[in-house]
């Protein structure tokens, strides 16, 4: 697969979890919020489970003790992001998760750095600074009060960040990507579904009210998307994957308009500019400039 290729598959992830942010939210009218991340993650693990067995079975190489601890860690990561940013709905607005929630594009390149050592291409820098810009005007430019549920999201945002980063190092050589999938779902559904049996009540009706969100959600926001995020980020590296998944902004602010009759401001418009100057340009400069290497 090329790199171009590669950043075509995260596209398609924004776009899903773009289009399940409304779902993500609604639910919570009916369930709680561990319990929404516990079946949607069951969900995602069953749907993508006959395709790691599929993977397992082709697979020429065993994972190490290493490799199935790693997939552990990205899966408490993910739960980690999600019941930060599933519980911080309850306190704080779309709008502001949004826009919160974002700020793991600059985080990748930074913690990278500072965990691993890995630098970037020097184009990431001013295109995480863009994309984050560009998810701020989406967001209506406004101040960000902070709330304890905005505080809960910048927390969700450094999980995201610390995913991508873990997913990075890990997908690009174990050559099982679904398999990571799989686990990483497992692990997330076992410990939401454990806490929501303590701590929310177990209502079938309300499941059933909730089904539809919890149905897109579990299949393509989330056994979908992330496989795409896994697959993804096989050939390019986390600071760009990091651009690429944020146009998960630019996406829900397109399927606002097209479902919900909402229309971007200037300012919006604005806003998807700029995260998409940043994708052309962590996709367009790397490549001149290895061609003009390949050319001296």
């Amino acid at each position: 697969m090329t790199r171009v290729q590669a950043n075509l598959l995260l596209l398609l992830a924004g776009a899903m979890w773009g289009m399940g942010f409304v779902a993500q939210s609604t639910a919570m009218d009916a369930i709680g919020p561990f319990l929404f991340i516990g079946l949607r993650f069951a969900i995602a693990c069953l749907s993508v489970l006959p395709f790691a067995f599929w993977e397992s079975r082709r697979s020429t190489a065993s994972l190490t003790v290493l490799d199935k601890r790693n997939f552990v860690i990205i899966g408490v990561l993910l739960f980690a992001g999600m019941a930060a940013q599933q519980v911080g709905l309850l306190t704080t607005t779309v709008t502001n998760s949004g826009f919160l929630t974002g700020l793991y594009v600059v985080m990748v390149p930074f913690l990278a750095v500072l965990l691993f050592r890995q630098w970037p291409h020097r184009i990431v820098w001013p295109a995480a600074l863009s994309a984050l810009a560009g998810i701020w005007l989406l967001s209506g430019a406004g101040k960000v009060s902070l709330q304890i549920g905005d505080w809960l999201t910048i927390l969700c945002a450094l999980f995201w960040a610390l995913q991508v980063i873990m997913i990075g190092r890990s997908a690009s050589h174990t050559g099982r990507p679904v398999t990571l999938s799989v686990t990483q779902f497992g692990v997330t559904a076992v410990i939401a579904l454990a806490i929501a049996a303590f701590i929310e009540p177990i209502d079938l009706a309300a499941i059933r009210i909730a089904l539809p969100e919890i149905l897109y959600a579990g299949v393509f926001s989330g056994g979908i998307a992330f496989t795409l995020q896994v697959i993804g980020q096989r050939y390019t590296t986390a600071p760009q994957a990091a651009i690429f998944l944020s146009t998960e902004a630019v996406f829900a602010a397109l399927f606002g308009a097209i479902f919900l009759g909402e229309r971007l401001p200037p300012l919006g418009l604005a806003g998807c500019g700029l995260i998409f100057a940043a994708i052309l340009a962590v996709e367009i400069v790397p490549a001149i400039r290895s061609r003009r290497r390949s050319a001296a």
